[in-house]
């Protein structure tokens, strides 16, 4: 790894830390963690696309680093999530638990391939004109 990949990744890493927390105090916290479940959907979805535009787009692989690994990495919280759903149910919310896990779960499976779906379309159609 040499000294520019690793700046790259922290550059990113440090503009997805930044949006995380514009995400955390912009939302309202309800009966599941709500600004974790949305980090991680957008984050599926932007890390899904992002990966469909790298199978089609030469990109540097310094800039893939940044988006990627760095700043999708600190972006989403999956920890976060973990320990949000370990809480919920130490207190004996197995509902909301059970409700948070799910829509993290399979919610960020379903994010990531649309993201990838969509943007493989439409560079399949930009090739097309």
């Amino acid at each position: 790894m040499t000294l520019k990949s690793i700046l790259a990744i922290g550059t990113g890493g440090f503009i997805g830390a930044i949006l995380r927390y514009l995400v955390e105090i912009s939302v309202a916290h309800t009966t599941i963690p709500l600004s974790t479940l949305i980090v991680n959907l957008l984050g599926s979805f932007i890390l899904g696309s992002l990966f469909a535009i790298f199978m089609k787009v030469k990109i540097d692989m310094h800039l893939k680093s940044l988006l990627s690994t760095g700043m999708m990495g600190a972006f989403t919280t999956y920890s976060t999530f973990a320990l949000q759903s370990f809480l919920l149910m130490d207190k004996g919310d197995y509902f909301s638990a059970f409700l948070n896990m799910s829509l993290n779960l399979f919610g960020t499976v379903l994010f990531a391939g649309f993201g990838f779906v969509l943007f493989e379309k439409i560079l399949k159609e930009r090739e097309e004109i």
